[in-house]
Formats: C-alpha cells, sequence, structure tokens
C-alpha cells in the first residue's frame, strides 16, 4: 500500500522551500448528490460532508434553471438538465483520488428521476433515490414547466407503471448495482404507487434497500426528517464503502502490510539528521 508523491514548492516569505506531498495510495469512491426541482445544493452539502467523513469523494451542484441560473427556468427541459448531470459526473469522475469502479448517485425527486437515467450513460455503482419522481416519456425536449400542463402527472402517478413503458423504469430494470429507495408516508407529490413502481422495476439489482419515513413529507420541511434522512444515507453509504473495500481485499491484512512495508522503508531511509549535525 504505496503512497503516491508529489513535488511541491512551499511559499516563505520571499523564498521557496521544496516539499514532498505524499497521498495514500489508493482511490476512494465519488459521490454525486442531484437535487430535486426547485432546490439547490445548498440542500445537500452537509450530507455531502457526512459523507465524504466516511471516506469519499462527494460533489453537489445546482441543476440549470436553479440557483445562479434561475433565468433559465422557463426553458430548461429534462434533456437539458440531463446533460447537466452528465457533466457533474464526469467532473467528479475526473477527480484523480476518484475510483471510477465506484461511483455513486444519489438524487431526490426530480433529481432522483434523473440519476436513474444517468445509469444507462455513465457507470454507477450505487444508486440511492428519495422520493423519485416519474414523467411520461413524452415530451422530453419540452421545458419542464410545461409537463404538468401537457401530462396528466397526478392520474399517471397514482397508477403502477411497467418497466418497460418508461426510460427511468427501464433503467432501473437493467441496473445490476445496489440500490436504496426512500419513501416519505406523507407525500403528496410522490403517492406509493410510483414507489411501488421503482421498487419492483430493480430486478437485477445486487441489493435493494427500501424505508419508508412515516412521518416526512415530499420536501423533509421539518427538522427531524431532514436529520433522519441524512442519517439513514450515512448509514447505507457506509455499508456501501465497507462492502466495497472488502471486495478489495481484508482491511486489516492490508493495514499490517503497510506497517510491515512501513518498517522495511524506514530501515532504509536516511537518518533524521547526518551524524554531528546541530539541530
Amino acid at each position: 500500500m504505496s503512497g503516491h508523491e508529489r513535488k511541491i514548492e512551499i511559499a516563505v516569505d520571499s523564498r521557496r522551500i521544496d516539499g514532498t506531498l505524499v497521498t495514500p495510495g489508493f482511490l476512494v469512491p465519488g459521490v454525486l448528490f442531484v437535487h430535486g426541482w426547485g432546490g439547490s445544493q445548498q440542500q445537500y452539502l452537509a450530507r455531502a460532508h457526512a459523507v465524504a467523513a466516511l471516506g469519499s469523494v462527494c460533489l453537489t451542484f445546482d441543476l440549470g434553471g436553479h440557483a445562479g441560473t434561475q433565468p433559465l427556468r422557463e426553458t430548461v427541459s429534462r434533456e437539458s438538465n440531463l446533460r447537466d448531470v452528465i457533466a457533474a459526473y464526469d467532473a467528479i469522475a475526473a477527480h484523480p483520488l476518484v475510483d471510477r469502479s465506484v461511483i455513486a448517485v444519489a438524487g431526490s425527486s426530480y433529481g432522483g428521476y434523473l440519476a436513474t437515467i444517468l445509469t444507462t450513460l455513465r457507470p454507477v455503482a450505487w444508486l440511492a433515490l428519495r422520493v423519485p419522481a416519474l414523467y411520461v416519456d413524452s415530451g422530453w425536449e419540452l421545458p419542464k414547466l410545461q409537463l404538468h400542463k401537457e401530462q396528466d402527472l397526478r392520474a399517471y402517478r397514482r397508477s403502477f407503471v411497467a418497466a418497460q413503458t418508461n426510460r427511468a423504469l427501464r433503467a432501473c430494470a437493467d441496473f445490476k448495482g445496489d440500490v436504496l429507495i426512500v419513501e416519505s408516508g406523507h407525500d403528496d407529490i410522490v403517492p406509493p404507487a410510483v414507489i411501488k413502481s421503482y421498487r419492483e422495476a430493480c430486478v437485477q439489482t445486487r441489493s435493494l434497500t427500501y424505508r419508508c419515513m412515516a412521518e416526512a413529507d415530499h420536501g423533509l420541511c421539518d427538522e427531524a426528517s431532514q436529520q433522519a434522512y441524512t442519517a439513514l444515507l450515512v448509514q447505507w453509504f457506509g455499508e456501501m464503502f465497507a462492502s466495497a473495500r472488502r471486495d478489495l481485499g481484508d482491511v486489516s491484512a492490508a493495514a499490517a502490510s503497510a506497517r510491515e512495508a512501513a518498517t522495511h522503508q524506514a530501515l532504509a531511509a536516511e537518518p533524521e539528521a547526518p551524524p554531528k549535525a546541530s539541530s
């Protein structure tokens, strides 16, 4: 378990001194967070910090038509927002510490819908969906705000939808990684039929975890629900990361190997100070 070295210069007053930056000789998972319609990355920063503390690199971002690009809200479509998600995925996949074979995507509502479709376009190991929304496939390039005018989404979401009839559900049917689906007990936007459609579409997953937050609404508008979801998400990612580490080999054996290697390196290293040198 060797480290990576990179020579650097450190500025001190008007001069520079040489240094060597040593980083771990292993890569970590990457986690992409996709917010829902009307949300922003700010809602996920605390969760990103909590998941990063497990040993991962996390990325939050603002979908087009939100936050700094709010003026585009009237014109952005599912197509353009999917391109946003793809670009964000590519950004975290390019991070030098991220293992591209273990990238996760966590999406809520509209973000969950886009996250499922992303799995057909980019490699995803873990998929966390909180109250994922569902849309009719037609009108893909229409402005997103027009969908509720062009489609009777309330009626569509009240009935079970077969996987082969919907792009997001077909993506779930083809997905072979691990999935977490979280439902809200008091959700007036994503009813139980939608959650059932997603759950039953996941026929090839390595594992499927379902949780219902009985007292929560769609937007997790109370602090208790916010904290409960964060705890649930952190626990699930902790289990996924631990499983991935086991797949790569026993952690304790790797640690012992690292200690042994460090001992041999210490024996061959230069002394802390040359003989007779003053400190």
